[in-house]
């Protein structure tokens, strides 16, 4: 029996009467049950974005390849907070397998600073993501690429049908992407919606060898399954620590994890856990400084030989000082010269998957912690923001006419 039809069964029989560790009725009773569900559930809904995908390979492959044959090609990856650390993971995955100019771009950086960003004699391909697509920095951009370039391409991926980004308009020379039903998360914080938008940039990357992928989606998801059965109780149990800090370490495409990790337990209590994200090698360079009896620290390691000794190095260089007050490893293969407090070790040693695409399973672990760290704190996780300073999509941005930049007046 494959690995989907395993899960199916698992998700009939058990999963669907409860979500870590929790029956429906107490979820529901703690504002919890969106949140919970939409973690728990991400191994099959990886599976059901690759179906999808491998549905509309011919007209993506077919789209891309005349935008490709731009030789001046920008490519920009954009989208607004978590949406935004999609395109940090995407930019070098698109670099390499594209050869043309990628760019990360956060909507709300493009927005207020086109003239930083877009080269207006370059054919421009915007990719968008966004779970809602009714972020007003979202709409902005679109309008901003349209007016201030000459040759535009726009690739939306989106989770809400709905949405504006979804809805609006365009020429021909746009894709709209839109993924299955249940990636449009109905808790605050992305989790699904953030998972499966990556997957799907991640193989529409590499959209000529899709179906070479797709065992490593399989694997992905039995990662992501892993995770959440074998090592949601050790989560639990580290959530009722007192941290006050958090800090997320990952390099390479595991960066931007990092960064959403970061964001993820932040976001779900309600800032009451104040979090901080770099690169192995970028937090000696001042940042390493916020580490004390109170911390948190969390390495997402990659699993390239060559990236390694990097991430050794380091851990070895903290534990010498202040080692924090728990400290988590995310690893695909064991690990014989680290011992942090808990290892989540998502392979025998046997399994091997690409390194951008460890970057989807490996945020689970900082979802699950702050799923448990905000009901600790007294929250509802699906609605963690007692003040409403956070909401499911953005309120009170007012987007302004743009006035092209030029030298100031004598």
């Amino acid at each position: 029996m494959s690995f989907e039809n395993n899960y199916k069964l698992k998700d009939n029989q058990e999963t669907m009467q409860e979500y870590l560790g929790y029956d429906l009725p107490e979820l529901e009773y703690r504002g919890a049950l969106h949140t919970a569900k939409e973690i728990s559930t991400q191994p099959e809904l990886w599976l059901k974005t690759w179906k999808l995908v491998a549905y509309h390979q011919a007209s993506l492959a077919k789209f891309l390849k005349n935008i490709y044959a731009h030789e001046t090609l920008d490519i920009i990856i954009a989208g607004a907070g978590t949406s935004a650390f999609i395109g940090n993971i995407l930019q070098g995955t698109f670099k390499r397998n594209t050869g043309k100019s990628t760019y990360a771009i956060a909507t709300t950086d493009l927005v207020s600073h086109p003239e930083d960003y877009l080269r207006p004699e370059h054919p421009t391909l915007l990719i968008s993501f966004a779970r809602s697509g009714n972020s007003p920095e979202s709409i902005a951009a679109v309008n901003l690429v349209n007016t201030r370039c000459r040759k535009v391409y726009h690739l939306i991926i989106t989770c809400n049908p709905s949405g504006q980004l979804a809805t609006n308009k365009y020429d021909k020379n746009t894709f709209i992407f839109l993924l299955p039903p249940e990636s449009n998360d109905l808790g605050l914080a992305m989790t699904g919606s953030f998972t499966s938008m990556l997957l799907t940039g991640l193989l529409i990357s590499q959209i000529e060898r899709l179906e070479a992928l797709k065992n490593q989606v399989e694997q992905l998801a039995i990662y992501g399954e892993k995770i959440i059965s074998k090592y949601s109780s050790s989560l639990q149990k580290v959530a009722t620590l007192d941290f006050q800090r958090a800090i997320f370490l990952g390099s390479g495409p595991l960066l931007g994890t990092a960064r959403e990790s970061q964001l993820k337990l932040q976001e779900l209590t309600d800032g009451k856990v104040i979090c901080n994200y770099d690169s192995f090698l970028g937090l000696r360079h001042g940042p390493q400084a916020v580490i004390n009896s109170h911390t948190l620290l969390v390495y997402l390691f990659s699993n390239r030989e060559y990236v390694h000794p990097y991430e050794v190095d380091l851990i070895k260089a903290i534990n010498k000082g202040e080692k924090g007050l728990f400290q988590i490893g995310v690893t695909e293969s064991p690990q014989k010269d680290l011992k942090p407090d808990l290892m989540i070790e998502l392979s025998s040693g046997n399994e091997k998957i690409e390194e951008e695409f460890l970057a989807v399973c490996s945020v689970i672990p900082a979802q699950i912690i702050g799923f448990y760290k905000s009901l600790h704190l007294g929250l509802k996780p699906d609605s963690p923001s007692v003040n409403g300073a956070i909401s499911r999509v953005v309120q009170g941005v007012t987007i302004y006419p743009y006035h092209s930049a030029g030298p100031p007046e004598a």
